[in-house]
């Protein structure tokens, strides 16, 4: 098996603890827009993917759907840095990962704007040579695009990387694109949910992924 020098990771679930963010920002898009509520499951059954994907049912109406995006982004961004927090052990571990060596990127549904203020909030921007977005491909997760995109931009071979995700989305896009697929069990997901997605490992802890990675 070709040795793992490229490591690729997800963002919301997987890097920073923003699940609860998300949730609360779906839910008061709907209350906005006088919409009938949705779940938490409802919502959380598209998590990692973009939110177009996500109010897909208001595609039909496109003044309407930017208005609900709009809206999301506006609730969202008021509220992000006060409660998003990376989730323990992370920034330790992908900083080491870093020096090790590895090669590293970011490829998320976000667009790219709100992950790097992600990434700057938790100290991890400069641990990151790239960042793929949803505003950067033309098919978002679960398409392999955008995998692909950083595979490309990095200059590296699909049988040498890995794509570190919490949700099926991440791994199915992951496999797509031919990696090797990881998938964490600190966010919102258990085995249970993410087993049908046959990741190539499982990872219980942050330090888990040290360990795989033998260094």
């Amino acid at each position: 098996m070709v040795k793992l020098t490229t490591i690729l990771f997800d963002l919301d679930g997987t890097l920073i603890d923003s699940v609860r963010l998300i949730l609360d920002s779906y839910h008061h898009t709907l209350e906005r827009h006088g919409e009938e509520p949705r779940t938490d499951d409802f919502w959380l059954a598209g998590l990692g993917t973009p939110l177009r994907v996500q109010f897909k049912q208001w595609a039909g109406n496109p003044e309407r759907l930017e208005a609900m995006i709009g809206t999301y982004r506006e609730y969202n961004l008021a509220h992000h840095d006060s409660r998003i927090t990376a989730y323990p052990g992370v920034v330790e571990v992908v900083r080491a990962i870093r020096a090790a060596g590895f090669r590293t990127g970011l490829v998320t549904s976000k667009n790219k704007p709100g992950a790097l203020r992600g990434l700057r909030l938790v100290g991890l921007e400069d641990a990151m040579e790239l960042v793929i977005g949803a505003d950067d491909v033309v098919n978002p997760k679960p398409h392999p695009e955008p995998v692909e995109a950083a595979l490309r931009q990095l200059g590296v071979t699909a049988a040498s990387a890995l794509y570190v995700g919490d949700s099926i989305h991440d791994m199915e896009s992951g496999r797509a694109a031919g990696v090797r697929t990881a998938a964490v069990l600190w966010g919102p997901f258990g085995r249970e949910h993410l087993e049908g997605s046959a990741p190539d490992y499982w990872l219980e802890t942050p330090h888990d992924l040290r360990t795989l990675l033998e260094f």
